[in-house]
């Protein structure tokens, strides 16, 4: 069941939701590969090591696969969000899919993954005055990664992995711009993206004894141009013509040489008791500063900053047997983000937040249901500007199927 619905879903895009004007900066509200349960944990990764649960984040987890086991896991998500600026307050709904992934066994100390995540989301549309007029503001899409991962244990304790990803997606940003005369134009920029990805990992594990160790876990993903295209097209209209569209100087251009992803550090250590406690702290770190990001005519100036996260949580499994309420996952966590995007004359843009969720174990299987709480804060610094409240509900399915299983006659 589980490998037909991921035959059907994983060839196509992510439509995932995101409902922030932050997003028109860059390339939009960035993702970090968390699954459901690790964003009930502040989004923490880098040195979880499951049999049960699949890993993104870090590829050398993979290789801590159970040999018997095949994992699908799917994750959405519903939010509401408040939006708070000078001209008033806002609110509305949304949700989507997050992500699709799976995992298989190769060999007791290889495992492999495949998967569809989110690299980053756009939706935002506000307006704003101009001279002798006004302008609208909309913006939808983001960048898809399609990825293939290994991970495999050569000396005991230690792991190393690898993904490969295909990077692809539209981002879209829309001016509508009209003035009290009756003349309009729409300046529509469309960034194709094309691409290649790639995700290094290691994690080392320091067994104290039979059920306690602390695993120490890194990532590295390098620098370089996106692959594709963007164009600008403008439509110009009055009262006495028709709409027709112009290109407008330099039309199109590569991506290649003009736009870049900034390369990605990531660490964290963590404490396993066994399979019924996990606490994690993660850090995050990407010099957007140093990336290119090519200024377009008729668009926003945007400049890039340093990117730092620092996420902390922790799952406890009160008792592995028992009733039902002490074999539920009980998370929390909390996460602080600085982010990449600079809004007008602020430094940056940060966003914080808390989290918390339960997994539900399925009666009679290994299969859990991942249900999340969280709450996100975000802002420009030193000045707000926008302030914006997240109220985002995350369900996630994580099922665990038992391969190559064959009953024996007694």
């Amino acid at each position: 069941m589980a490998v037909a619905i991921a035959a059907m879903l994983l060839p196509a895009p992510l439509e995932a939701q995101i409902t922030s004007p932050y997003s028109r900066y860059g390339y939009g509200i960035l993702g970090d590969n968390a699954s459901s349960a690790q964003n009930q944990m502040g989004g923490t990764g880098y040195a979880m090591r499951s049999g049960r649960q699949i890993n993104a984040m870090n590829p050398a987890s993979y290789s801590a696969c159970d040999s018997m086991t095949f994992i699908f896991d799917m994750g959405f998500d519903l939010l509401y969000y408040d939006r708070e600026d000078a001209g008033g307050r806002d609110s509305d709904w949304g949700g989507s899919l997050q992500y699709i992934t799976m995992q298989v066994p190769i060999k007791k100390w290889i495992g492999m993954s495949a998967g569809l995540v989110p690299y980053s989301r756009v939706g935002y549309s506000f307006g704003s005055d101009i001279s002798n007029g006004v302008a609208t503001h909309k913006g939808t899409g983001g960048i898809n990664n399609l990825y293939l991962g290994i991970g495999l244990e050569p000396i005991k304790n230690l792991s190393i992995g690898a993904n490969v990803g295909y990077l692809f997606g539209n981002i879209v940003n829309d001016v509508y711009a009209t003035q009290s005369g009756g003349t309009a134009a729409i300046f529509e920029q469309m960034m194709e993206v094309r691409d290649y990805s790639l995700l290094f990992g290691a994690q080392y594990a320091i067994q104290w004894n039979r059920v306690d160790r602390i695993v120490l876990g890194v990532t590295y993903a390098p620098k370089k141009s996106f692959l594709g295209k963007t164009y600008i097209t403008k439509y110009l209209q009055t009262t006495s013509t028709t709409t027709v569209p112009e290109v407008i100087a330099p039309g199109e251009v590569k991506l290649k040489n003009n736009f870049e992803q900034a390369e990605t550090w990531g660490a964290g250590i963590a404490y396993d008791r066994g399979d019924r406690i996990h606490v994690e702290a993660d850090f995050t770190f990407q010099p957007w500063s140093k990336a290119k990001y090519t200024q377009l005519e008729n668009f926003t100036s945007t400049h890039l900053a340093d990117r730092w996260k620092i996420g902390v949580g922790g799952s406890i499994i009160p008792s592995l047997r028992g009733s039902y309420l002490k074999r539920i996952a009980y998370r929390l966590g909390a996460f602080y983000n600085r982010d990449y995007m600079v809004v007008r004359d602020n430094n940056h843009v940060r966003d914080w937040g808390v989290t918390a969720g339960f997994g539900f174990p399925a009666l009679r299987s290994k299969t859990v249901i991942n249900l999340g709480l969280e709450y996100h804060n975000r802002q420009a610094t030193p000045v707000a500007l926008l302030k914006e409240n997240y109220f985002q509900i995350n369900l996630g399915v994580n099922f665990n199927a038992v391969w190559f299983f064959q009953s024996k006659l007694r």
